[in-house]
């Protein structure tokens, strides 16, 4: 029997994993230690009442940063069949060992260090020691870190107290849901998918390529969380991991590794914990001044048709900062659309006369950008002579390796590519001496490095490591690569780079995130709203500086149902990218098959309006991106971290966001739309088109008219942000009339 479920990859993954409920332990505690003691260390204090365990700062006993009730630690043995395919990861863990009942021996503290150990008892009758370590940090919080004796062991299973009320945030980028409570959310970088659990286009593309992705498949997951109870964690394993918070007593961690180590933060709001978590993870430094000066288009075909698409723009009056030309290496055709020859060279015939164009454009300001992935394809069948990195890096053994000691060949869409080793010094050295000759010797300012999230677990890197434990950490080492390279060409400042695949250390490293490929659609699985989510949950979670190709990308035409991009929602998600960190435009992979901004004049004078309001934004994004540096507060923020007791910051699925802390902007997310109801937190508001004043009291909703053009925008009374825009807009010639 077939069986196929809606709800995406999980239909085609070991199902028994998705039915397993979280691992608890039996706690057995000697008579000796049943008596309550309470144990000082640093800055914190760890209460003991015989049967379960409080962590609480000292000057706030009341406070509960982490707490246990019975047994909290078990290991065990298990066994992970993880098949990729077109970078989707597909999980069947098969439990051989558990090992659940724990027994607690010992308390030894020195200092700033308090040391928990114990044993735990497996099902065959073998026991292993464990030690549970608890280190203060200062203000910032506690260390965790489990470890256990017996090697065998190669799974951790813990669990904590939580609110039945309690709501859960963060986890990186989650596309489809901000507050997780009561969800299984695994941690897995990988491709997120085509649809995310829409109907019908999951399931088609389920059945066609495996493809479809579920609802929790992200391109940059974070095994980091904060809750509405001002609680957070940190698991720092780069291990497949599984937070479990299906049980409203308990949140369950399963680790695919026998040993941990984790962060248990503390903070008085949400802002306090957020800025903890990323003075450990790193902060994303100012983006340079000439990106935020108009909009990055993204502009494909050859150096004529740029020309003649960027006369256009120009005679529409759209403030352009840049024009990213993907194709600069050559485009090809595949199944799946419009791609590009992955090999990090100029293809002179589809960019004849490179120099003049890219001159002529650095004379009126206007940058270019590249694109590049670490992947490479062999480009023997393509016309023309260019040099071939594939042949270059088969030949040096710089590609990742599989188990027979030759190159993987992995599978994109209808062509494979080899996959440079990031592993092995001397790959990484040729793979930046090749961008910077070949890409930046170009003149461009700036680059999108895609992928890095397709690291299959079967490969053998040069470095020895486990590909198990070096795939979500593979797009760090992609990130930091580039980051050398930007560095190491004195570009910090004047050079841009944006990522889509991330992990736990991105923020530190890269320089932009971006939400990678969302369809173009309206909807939360994989659509406008899904990318809202992206930002809202990935800004929790250290990606300050983050946007989304404006438009989607992915286009599928199929006789069933197509999916193209309508004008209308180019306009809208135009709007909503306006107000973001960057203002950047993508034909997607069946350009022709979708609206593009300078296909009708109301198009482009539509596009125009939004990218005047972006340029308008700057002095203010120039500020929030110097406290983004700082403090780790990221530029769209929920209306939860700047009102976390307010109910407008209470809705299931958000619909608002707010720019920094001056600006409520509530994006039209759904077609044929000229007006919007928006919960306002409590206070005076102004409507920034109509600038009619609202007081609103905890719970007001208010109506305000949102036509092309007008999302609905709000700005406290007397905030000098919203009156220097409402003046910068009227001088632009965008009023709200």
């Amino acid at each position: 029997m077939l069986l196929v479920t809606a709800a995406g990859v999980a239909g085609w993954q070991g199902l028994h994993v998705w039915k397993q409920r979280a691992v608890l332990a039996e706690l057995v505690v000697p008579p000796a230690f049943a008596v309550p003691r309470d144990f000082d260390f640093g800055d914190y204090r760890l209460a003991w009442n015989g049967h379960g365990l409080a962590l609480s700062p000292k000057g706030n006993p009341t406070k509960r940063l982490w707490a246990t009730e019975g047994g909290f630690l078990a290991a065990g043995i298990g066994a992970a069949e993880v098949e990729e395919h077109r970078g989707a990861l597909f999980v069947d863990e098969h439990r051989e060992l558990l090992c659940r009942e724990q027994s607690l021996d010992s308390f030894q503290g020195t200092g700033p260090r308090l040391v928990l150990r114990g044993h735990l008892r497996c099902a065959d009758g073998s026991v292993s020691g464990y030690a549970l370590v608890l280190e203060a940090d200062g203000g910032r919080g506690v260390r965790l870190a489990v470890a256990l004796d017996d090697p065998r062991l190669n799974r951790l299973y813990l669990n904590w107290q939580r609110d039945a009320d309690e709501r859960f945030f963060g986890f990186g980028e989650q596309f489809s849901a901000f507050d997780l409570a009561g969800r299984r959310v695994p941690i897995l970088v990988q491709e997120q998918g085509v649809g995310r659990g829409l109907q019908p286009i999951t399931l088609a593309a389920d059945l066609s390529a495996r493809a479809g992705g579920d609802w929790w498949t992200s391109y940059a997951p974070v095994p980091y969380y904060l809750t509405s109870k001002l609680r957070a964690f940190f698991s720092e394993s780069s291990a497949y991991q599984v937070f479990d918070l299906r049980d409203p007593a308990r949140v369950g961690l399963e680790v695919h590794q026998g040993s941990l180590t984790a962060r248990l933060y503390n903070g008085d709001s949400p802002a306090a914990l957020l800025q903890a978590h990323t003075s450990v993870v790193g902060r994303m430094a100012p983006l340079p001044d000439w990106t935020q000066h108009g909009a990055i288009l993204g502009l494909q075909g050859g150096t004529e048709r740029v020309r003649e698409l960027l006369g256009r723009i120009d005679a529409a009056g759209v403030p352009v900062a840049g024009l990213w030309l993907q194709d600069w290496v050559g485009q090809r055709s595949t199944s799946f659309g419009k791609q590009l020859w992955w090999n990090w060279t100029l293809d002179p015939r589809h960019y004849p006369q490179w120099q003049t164009l890219s001159a002529d454009l650095k004379a009126r300001g206007i940058r270019t950008l590249a694109y590049a992935n670490p992947f490479l394809a062999d480009i023997t069948e393509k016309d023309g002579e260019q040099r071939n990195l594939f042949r270059e890096a088969r030949e040096r053994g710089f590609l990742m390796q599989g188990a027979d000691g030759k190159p993987l060949d992995l599978l994109n869409t209808s062509f494979s590519a080899g996959l440079v080793d990031l592993s092995n010094p001397e790959a990484r050295r040729w793979l930046k001496v090749v961008l910077r000759e070949e890409m930046l010797g170009q003149g461009f300012s700036g680059w999108m490095a895609d992928f890095g999230e397709a690291l299959p677990f079967e490969a053998h890197p040069a470095s020895g490591e486990d590909a198990a434990l070096l795939h979500n950490r593979f797009p760090e080492e992609w990130a930091r690569l580039n980051r050398e390279l930007l560095e190491e060409a004195g570009g910090e400042g004047e050079l841009l780079f944006f990522t889509r695949s991330g992990y736990s250390r991105s923020p530190g490293l890269t320089t932009s995130m971006w939400l990678g490929d969302q369809l173009v659609t309206w909807d939360a699985q994989d659509g406008l709203h899904s990318a809202l989510l992206g930002l809202l949950s990935g800004g929790l979670s250290g990606f300050t500086l983050n946007h989304a190709d404006t438009g989607g990308y992915t286009t599928i035409s199929n006789p069933l149902k197509d999916y193209h991009r309508s004008e209308e929602l180019l306009q809208r998600w135009a709007e909503f990218s306006a107000f973001t960190s960057l203002l950047r435009t993508h034909e997607g992979n069946r350009p022709a098959d979708n609206h593009q901004v300078y296909d009708s004049p109301a198009s482009l004078a539509h596009f125009a309006r939004c990218a005047q309001l972006f340029a308008a934004l700057a002095p203010y994004r120039r500020t929030l991106m110097d406290e983004a540096a700082r403090t780790g507060l990221p530029l769209v923020r929920p209306l939860w971290l700047q009102y976390p007791e307010d109910p407008a910051s209470l809705e299931a699925v958000p619909r608002s966001f707010l720019l920094g802390d001056q600006l409520l902007v509530a994006p039209v997310l759904e077609p044929g739309v000229d007006s919007l109801e928006v919960a306002l937190p409590a206070g005076e508001w102004v409507h920034l088109w109509s600038q009619e004043h609202y007081q609103a009291a905890p719970g007001t909703r208010v109506r305000v008219a949102a036509p092309i053009g007008q999302p609905a925008v709000f700005y406290p009374q007397g905030s000098a942000v919203g009156e220097a825009l409402h003046k910068a807009l009227a001088q632009r010639g965008v009023s709200g009339s």
